[in-house]
């Protein structure tokens, strides 16, 4: 089976798991083809991602001239499946926050995307979030083009069911992934009764990498870390008013931000503010061999995030042994276990927040190995990539079934 994936940006730094999902996906026997609509090649540091780059093919590269030749071709050689296809671009362009225009452009993409998928023999396309990576594989189809299946993430799908056409996209489609249970109760919500049966649940993963890596004894020194986008969502604002409660009780210890993002100013704003720069450091983006290591030198991982899908950055943690604090969200429960493989706390506390900070920080380390192994063996047993891939690929299977 050819099969093809698109993604609004790939390869990213912050979706390693769409890289490692395709190559297990690879790994079962599938020949697959790389799209993005967008590059952010300046942004990689990750080896993996750069070799990644090297085999996608990027939409907007065709230019302003090639997408109005792509749009203008198709409109001319397939006048009806154009005009159906028109038809649904202003249907979910109507109401959607993006807009029409956005949504022309979409189809133009789309028009392009055809011209590349009959070039390729592709079969299918499946789409990472259900945003406008989904929009575009979904206008493709009308086109003519391979049947779509996409995964939904969250939290963006989610706050933007309605406007995102989610219930559209999952009528049109042949499957949906969803990353957890959390999310396919979300998309129950969102879609109409009929379409239950589409929705799956299919876990994010690690791969060998970080399953079969020797154990690293968890280090004494009173170190956490905190791996993710510095944006509102996983919030780093209230993960200083944590710190700087620690830092006021005269607690030693230091906490490491691993990331990059728009809210980098603010934070290190608020540092200075605490006085708190003894405590803190950011690295900024980072390659997936120097998130290990970050991990590795840490007690635990802390993500007190407002909104998620389900965190990969905390099977990352959990794989190497190293327990996890965040907050009751999402997906996030279902693999965090409170006493077990972590802590988790309620979103928004930061006093909380705190009091799980200093359980990591002074608990024994026969403790916090005892945390790490149950998280590896969680993690080993439902988020193994290749295991996961293996569910996508009967998927992919059996959507190709239904076509023949």
């Amino acid at each position: 089976m050819n099969l093809a994936y698109l993604v609004n940006q790939y390869p990213k730094v912050s979706h390693s798991f769409v890289r490692r999902e395709i190559l297990a996906v690879e790994t079962c026997g599938m020949k697959v083809a790389r799209f993005s609509i967008r590059s952010c090649e300046s942004e990689l540091v990750d080896k993996g991602d750069k070799q990644e780059q090297e085999l996608t093919k990027v939409i907007l590269g065709a230019g302003l001239k090639g997408l109005v030749s792509g749009l203008l071709r198709v409109a001319a050689t397939r006048p009806m499946r154009f005009l159906e296809a028109l038809q649904l671009t202003f249907k979910v362009g109507w109401h959607s926050e993006r807009g029409i225009l956005l949504h022309l452009a979409y189809l133009a993409e789309a028009c392009i995307l055809l011209n590349w998928f009959a070039e390729s023999g592709t079969q299918h396309v499946h789409a990472h979030f259900g945003t406008n990576s989904t929009t575009v594989a979904m206008l493709c189809r009308v086109l003519g083009g391979p049947t779509y299946s996409f995964t939904v993430h969250g939290p963006e799908e989610f706050d933007k069911a309605t406007i995102l056409s989610l219930n559209e996209k999952i009528k049109r489609s042949t499957f949906v992934a969803a990353v957890s249970s959390f999310g396919k109760s979300q998309l129950f919500r969102w879609c109409d009764r009929a379409f239950w049966s589409k929705i799956n649940v299919i876990h994010c993963g690690v791969d060998a990498d970080f399953l079969d890596r020797p154990q690293v004894p968890i280090p004494a020194a009173p170190r956490l870390v905190c791996v993710g986008r510095l944006s509102e969502q996983k919030g780093h604002l209230l993960l200083l008013e944590a710190a700087h409660l620690l830092a006021d009780s005269g607690l030693d210890f230091k906490l490491v931000f691993v990331g990059d993002g728009p809210l980098r100013s603010e934070i290190e704003q608020q540092i200075s503010q605490f006085n708190l720069q003894k405590h803190i450091e950011i690295t900024g983006w980072a390659s997936g061999g120097e998130v290990q290591q970050q991990l590795l030198a840490s007690r635990a991982m802390v993500l007190p995030s407002f909104a998620e899908g389900l965190p990969v950055v905390i099977m990352e943690a959990l794989a190497l042994n190293r327990p996890a604090i965040s907050t009751y969200v999402a997906g996030i429960p279902e693999l965090v276990e409170p006493g077990v493989c972590g802590w988790l706390v309620p979103p928004g506390s930061a006093e909380l927040l705190a009091d799980a900070m200093r359980a990591a920080l002074e608990a024994p380390l026969e403790k916090l190995e005892a945390m790490g192994k149950a998280g590896a063996q969680r993690v080993a047993r439902e988020h193994n990539a290749a295991l996961e891939a293996q569910k996508l690929v009967a998927l992919f299977e059996k959507s190709l079934q239904q076509l023949s």
